[in-house]
């Protein structure tokens, strides 16, 4: 008998609470540590335990554009490092091997027994305010990668407990704000640590052969739900298609299309007919269609079997991905890709969802604002004299559903961040909140509304800051469905001296002291024909 098969459904179940515990813990750690914002605030990391062959086991309940990513960045770590030893902790950020975009690092650790036997490996990512770049913030208008910060490809940042003192200078020399970005990365390390010691202390209660087996055994039994799941899906072909409005350097609309095949218990998506990538930023790596393939996947299993799948997911082994080469959702060196993680994820999730919405119709809601409205500011602090680096994501309004009305004011499928409370940004940066609140009927109408959009106003206060925004769904709403309304579209206005100037979606500028940033986010779309 396996040892796999030696676990009962009780025992097996026990493990998985532990693991996503042991995921859950690592956040914690990482958030308590951190030393900005964007990480200690708004939670934008995410922590993950993995088998000893780098497949997913449980991934903390943090960024889904992250999560879905981390498989891939834990290969191409081993693929490049090979096998980690006692002490390694592997550092990389390259969209182009197994990142996604350049503010992403991500650290890799091995957990090993006693004995020495390897039982698996740890990882954390956060998103870094600052990694250079031709802006502050790292979220740039750029034509091509180098533009965009200090690419690392999987490299050791220690080795055998000892840390690569030249690989660390080099990078924080590279980046504005370095005593942050040491500070987040020193967090990212007691991420790891909290791991690899709560793995050991599980081996050590239940058994190195029941740890291993319970890994092993949670990875199948969430390839085999998902393979259930999709048996409940309809056999045949579905489309969906939507646009990126612009790239910011005339490009634009941007067509995503995706064709879903369903066939028993596999389902192939495929891409094909996708836009070639563009010159500005908005292209995403294949690690970032992959992530929002398997958020989708997930989600409706889920719903399908009114059951939550392991928080690994499994292998995805029923599941086929089709992408073309050098396209807005596969893109090749050196393109520009800061906002195919944040903008370009959230519109393959719409057209995964809108694919399946003709096979599920009551089970798929309307589109939510597809965006993460990026807002980055950076400059001098007049209060300290040091330069600082502002990144933030704004919620907006959520698409209804066939079970009610969207939220308001959310954070939504690949985005899973919270907001800088007031206090903390005004503390850490040189702006005032001037107005900050939800946009009452931004929502689409319909038998159930979608979520309201918000407002946030910031008030520059340093003298010389520049100001980069990338965002979506500026020029059309989220659509609606089943006769559901479409919510209204997001904008971005500067008003300066008093008078509202409307910012393109995505610009770059330079601001004056007094200057005031508006982000207005898009509300959700409505659901089944408004009542009358």
């Amino acid at each position: 008998m396996s040892l796999q098969a030696s676990l009962t459904a009780i025992q097996l179940e026990v493990f998985r609470q532990l693991f996503t515990a042991l995921a859950e813990e690592m956040g914690a750690a990482l958030k308590r540590a951190a030393f900005s914002p964007n990480i200690k605030e708004r939670r934008d990391y995410s922590c993950a335990l993995f088998d000893s062959k780098g497949l997913a086991v449980s991934l903390g309940d943090h960024m889904p554009v992250h999560l879905g990513a981390m498989p891939m960045s834990v290969e191409a770590a081993l693929g490049e490092l090979g096998t980690l030893s006692p002490g390694d902790v592997a550092c990389l950020n390259d969209p182009f091997r197994g990142g996604t975009h350049l503010p992403d690092i991500t650290l890799v650790s091995p957990v090993h027994w006693t004995n020495g036997k390897l039982l698996g490996y740890v990882a954390s990512r956060a998103h870094h305010s600052d990694v250079g770049g031709s802006t502050p913030g790292s979220m740039p208008l750029a034509r091509e990668v180098f533009e965009e910060g200090i690419r690392i490809p999987p490299v050791l940042l220690y080795s055998a407990g000892h840390r690569n003192d030249d690989l660390w200078r080099t990078l924080l020399a590279n980046v504005r704000t370095p005593i942050e970005r040491a500070g987040d990365l020193d967090a990212q390390m007691a991420a790891l640590n909290t791991g690899a010691k709560r793995l050991l202390e599980i081996t050590r209660r239940r058994g190195i052969e029941q740890t291993v087996s319970a890994m092993d055994g949670l990875i199948t039994y969430a390839d085999r739900l998902v393979a259930a799941g999709l048996t409940l899906i309809p056999d045949g072909r579905y489309q969906g298609e939507d646009i990126l409005e612009d790239d910011g350097f005339g490009s634009g609309p941007i067509t995503i299309r995706v064709e879903l095949v369903v066939q028993g218990a596999t389902l192939t998506v495929n891409f094909d007919g996708t836009s070639a990538q563009v010159p500005g930023g908005v292209n995403a790596v294949a690690a970032i269609t992959s992530s929002a393939t398997r958020y989708v996947v997930r989600c409706v299993v889920g719903a399908l079997l009114k059951e939550t799948l392991p928080a690994g997911g499994g292998s995805m082994s029923s599941v086929r991905l089709i992408l073309p080469e050098a396209s807005i959702v596969n893109a090749s060196p050196p393109a520009a890709v800061a906002a195919g993680n944040v903008e370009t994820s959230q519109r393959i999730t719409d057209v995964l969802l809108q694919a399946l919405g003709a096979a599920l119709p009551e089970l798929i809601p309307a589109m939510s604002q597809g965006t993460m409205n990026n807002t980055t500011v950076g400059g001098e602090d007049p209060r300290t004299g040091k330069l600082f680096a502002y990144y933030e994501t704004v919620g907006g309004g959520m698409g209804a559903g066939p079970s009610g009305g969207g939220l308001s004011g959310v954070h939504v499928h690949m985005s899973n961040s919270l907001n800088t409370p007031i206090e903390a940004l005004e503390h850490a940066y040189p702006f005032r909140v001037t107005s900050y609140g939800i946009i009452r009927g931004s929502g689409g109408g319909g038998l159930h509304r979608g979520g309201d959009g918000l407002r946030r106003d910031l008030m520059i206060l340093s003298p010389a800051a520049r100001v980069t925004l990338l965002c979506e769904r500026r020029k059309f709403g989220p659509p609606g469905a089943h006769g559901g309304l479409e919510g209204m579209p997001g904008e971005n206005i500067l008003i300066r001296d008093g008078v509202e100037q409307t910012l393109p979606a995505k610009t770059t500028f330079a601001a004056r002291a007094g200057d005031v940033v508006s982000i207005r986010s898009p509300g959700g779309g409505g659901w089944g024909p408004p009542p009358d």
